[in-house]
């Protein structure tokens, strides 16, 4: 329902195919609100404004009733101001012969110019959803830069993991995926991830059944599944020869709307949000993928769900490929 107030959408590299795929999902209306009017403020470098006014001239285009404006620009005082939401999707993508170190320190200077960008002058309510990979140790760096925004407020993408889990359960099934709910993606957006079913329930027939029991297949549950969607980002560049980027696009969609709307009832998702220490044996100050429930645009972990000595240490793995990233990247600046 419309507020009366458009709310102030930034995409960070918005010139690049990510954001091609998802400007005209938030610009009619699939994000924030069917009747929902929207401001557009679209950030990338200087040398991508050429292309970037391509994309303002497709959007003007498509003459959607719900897009009220749309600020092209390579500046960040411009950019960040008075926001809403922000989607940092663009970020220093890993070259051939690069070391993850190397990734890390390009991605720390950026995100910590655009944490400080957030903490100067956007809204202290903005919410901010980091895609740009590393996405959880770009958030923690985000985060880090902008002290008065509550952590809260930020999140890492690792409802693309879901959605790739739950699409995955559902072809083994024969089920559409909208009847597997309750997948789990624990920790890093990484090859490290775990992505759980135990507390999966699959609807067959009109039937719920726990995961194990619809697949019946154990073996797949605990080898083949987990390795498919651990390296399916792989596969896809693979095949593509470039990175996921319908599904990358519909997944950001689909965390940001839950983050306005709120999640189903009896329904939990996944993203990557600050760790306080105090759930399932998480460390503190990490940016780790839990399962949790949204409402009111507040989140909250969905505690108690039993682990067991399977899942705890694919759980403990991830997080301390994540602890290591944290403490290389903090490192670098600083922060």
């Amino acid at each position: 329902m419309w507020t009366g107030i458009d709310p102030t959408v930034l995409v960070t590299g918005a010139a690049g195919q990510i954001a091609y795929s998802l400007l005209f999902s938030i610009a009619k209306g699939d994000v924030f609100g069917k009747d929902q009017p929207v401001v557009l403020l679209l950030l990338d470098i200087t040398p991508m404004l050429p292309v970037l006014d391509g994309v303002v001239m497709e959007l003007q285009d498509c003459a959607l009733p719900l897009l009220r404006d749309i600020v092209p620009t390579d500046k960040e005082d411009v950019a960040f101001r008075d926001l809403d939401a922000a989607i940092l999707v663009g970020s220093m993508p890993r070259r051939e012969g690069m070391e993850r170190k190397d990734l890390l320190k390009a991605n720390v200077a950026i995100f910590k110019s655009q944490g400080a960008a957030l903490e100067k002058f956007a809204k202290k309510t903005v919410k901010v959803l980091v895609v740009g990979n590393p996405a959880n140790t770009n958030c923690l760096i985000a985060a880090k830069s902008a002290p008065s925004i509550p952590k809260e407020n930020f999140s890492c993408l690792t409802r693309l993991d879901h959605n790739r889990a739950r699409s995955q359960v559902a072809m083994r099934c024969g089920v559409p995926a909208t009847q597997v709910r309750n997948v789990i993606i624990w920790g890093n957006h990484s090859s490290t991830q775990y992505p759980d079913v135990h507390h999966c329930l699959v609807n067959m027939s009109g039937s719920e059944l726990a995961c194990f029991e619809a697949v019946k297949d154990d073996a797949w549950l605990k080898g083949d599944f987990i390795a498919t969607v651990q390296q399916r980002g792989a596969a896809v560049i693979k095949a593509r020869k470039l990175s996921s980027a319908m599904s990358a696009a519909k997944a950001i969609c689909d965390h940001m709307k839950d983050i306005w709307s709120g999640t189903p009832e009896g329904e939990f998702i996944s993203m990557g949000i600050y760790s306080s220490g105090n759930s399932y044996g998480v460390p503190e100050d990490l940016i780790y993928s839990f399962p949790v429930q949204i409402k009111d645009k507040t989140w909250k972990i969905v505690d108690g769900l039993a682990v067991n000595d399977f899942s705890r240490s694919k759980m403990e793995a991830t997080a301390a490929e994540l602890m290591e990233e944290r403490d290389t990247a903090v490192s670098f600046l600083g922060v």
